[in-house]
């Protein structure tokens, strides 16, 4: 074993980090297979002040021919008796973060992903506590996984009554080929203990966060009242309307104007255009650079919605490269919201990816960028992959590749990541995302519910939320102005 101060980063992977060496300390344990020449790294790395450690795995195969992964944990805990309660976060789109507790019982209770993304169905960050357990006293347990892919957490209880929890990629659609001499690297886990009830492990995890998760130029800023034009507009607006929408917004004290979608290519509705990242401008006659203009004469600055990952079918994109969508040679693609994913595994689509949002954000005074992504993985397949059991976390990889460049080429913008609302809400994306749109259910009587959900692993200052409309768009409820603030 080796110990040290500071934080190791992780190769291609988003990681805790440490402002000072002084503030976290790691051990790195080696191990080898008595039977070959396969070594594991374990890293465990301590944050004393907000009491988590986190811990990586790697594999370096030595041997002189590949090996396969079948399955690597990221974390694992074992207990000595299991009066537990199992507690993870289930849901769906718009109905995200809803607390299950469940007493652990002989057998396995899992909580996973396989969509492509960490998913509303099933947040990653889970807990185990005492039955007696209560939001003041008590033991508990957390844990969550520094990934934004195919995830999983099981608890399961032996036939001696004893506990074991594990964390880390989802073995089901994983296997990973690793010639000899090179390495894998896992995700990192963070663990965290109190025995001050789901209060105590709350105000742990939100010290991680906001200290070794969140990073860059809007860690410790305040964050700018938006305006967004979504559901004031939807599809239909022309520049016209939306420097009056943006007049009356300022003169509501906010501070942001967001041009949500239909901005770009032929976007009349979501059948056409992504992959286009040109500005419409039969809407946008002044352009993109002229409306900014317009907005920060009276005060606000300007920000941009974006759906990168994304290409329809019924663009110039598409038409120039269809082997860049994701799409299974010779089947029916299954739709979603009437778009394909671009395939993140190919260089080539990475460079256009970083080449088109470069372009967008240096093209007018963007200060406000949201990341979209508004569909699942379906059919899964890379090209030029040769185990297509490697495409789901490669793309992750890919995505991390994208999003490490343009946080580089453009510190001070303030990016919120957005998957359908909470569809990608875990702390991979917060390594690049200060905020993510919690929800796209902007009722406030569900929002109390979906970020008090939330609240219980990610602190408020990363959630982001709309006073909207009454009656809602998504629920049809009457609220009043007061309760929605």
């Amino acid at each position: 074993h080796q110990i040290n101060n500071g934080h190791q980063s992780l190769k291609g992977l988003p990681s805790s980090y440490a402002e000072e060496e002084s503030d976290a300390m790691n051990v790195t344990i080696t191990l080898r297979s008595k039977e070959s020449k396969v070594f594991l790294e374990l890293v465990y790395t301590v944050y004393e002040e907000c009491d988590c450690i986190t811990r990586s795995a790697k594999i370096r195969n030595q041997e002189q021919s590949a090996i396969e992964i079948e399955r690597i944990m990221s974390a694992q805990l074992d207990f000595g008796d299991a009066e537990y309660d199992f507690i993870h976060f289930n849901g769906a789109w718009i109905r995200e973060m809803n607390l299950s507790r469940t007493r652990c019982t002989q057998g396995k209770q899992v909580n996973s992903s396989m969509m492509g993304v960490s998913s509303n169905r099933s947040n990653p960050y889970v807990m185990l506590a005492r039955p007696e357990t209560t939001e003041y006293a008590g033991d508990v347990y957390a844990c969550n996984l520094i990934y934004s892919g195919n995830h999983y957490e099981c608890a399961e209880v032996g036939s001696y009554q004893n506990l074991r929890m594990v964390a880390g990629i989802n073995p089901e659609l994983f296997c990973y080929d690793l010639p000899a001499g090179f390495e894998f690297q896992a995700p990192e886990a963070v663990l965290s203990y109190s025995d001050e009830g789901f209060s105590g492990i709350s105000k742990n995890m939100h010290i991680f966060v906001k200290e070794h998760i969140v990073r860059g130029y809007w860690k410790e800023k305040a964050r700018p009242v938006l305006f967004n034009s979504w559901e004031a507009c939807y599809f239909k607006f022309d520049e016209n309307k939306l420097y009056k929408l943006a007049k009356k917004a300022k003169n509501l004290g906010m501070e942001l104007f967001v041009l949500d979608d239909g901005w770009f290519g032929k976007r009349e509705d979501d059948k056409t255009s992504l992959g286009d990242w040109n500005c419409n401008l039969k809407k946008i006659p002044s352009g993109l650079s002229g409306l900014a203009s317009k907005i920060k004469a009276i005060g606000m600055d300007f920000g941009i919605w974006v759906e990168p990952e994304m290409v329809s079918v019924d663009s110039d994109c598409y038409r120039a490269h269809p082997e860049w969508a994701v799409d299974i040679p010779g089947k029916m693609h299954s739709e979603g919201r009437h778009q394909r994913i671009l395939n993140l595994t190919m260089q080539e689509v990475r460079e256009y990816v970083i080449s088109q949002m470069s372009d967008l954000l240096d093209s007018a005074d963007i200060r406000y960028v949201k990341w979209d992504m508004n569909r699942i993985f379906s059919d899964t397949y890379g090209i030029g992959l040769k185990n297509q059991q490697e495409f789901l976390h490669r793309y992750v990889l890919g995505l991390y590749e994208i999003l490490d460049q343009l946080m580089k080429r453009f510190p001070e913008v303030l990016f919120e990541g957005c998957a359908s609302g909470g569809n990608r809400f875990d702390l991979g994306m917060l390594c690049y995302f200060p905020q993510i749109w919690a929800s796209d259910n902007t009722d406030a009587w569900c929002r109390t519910q979906i970020q008090t959900g939330y609240s219980y692993g990610y602190p408020m200052s990363v959630i982001s939320a709309h006073v909207s409309a009454s009656p809602n768009h998504q629920t049809l409820r009457r609220i009043p102005l007061e309760t929605r603030y």
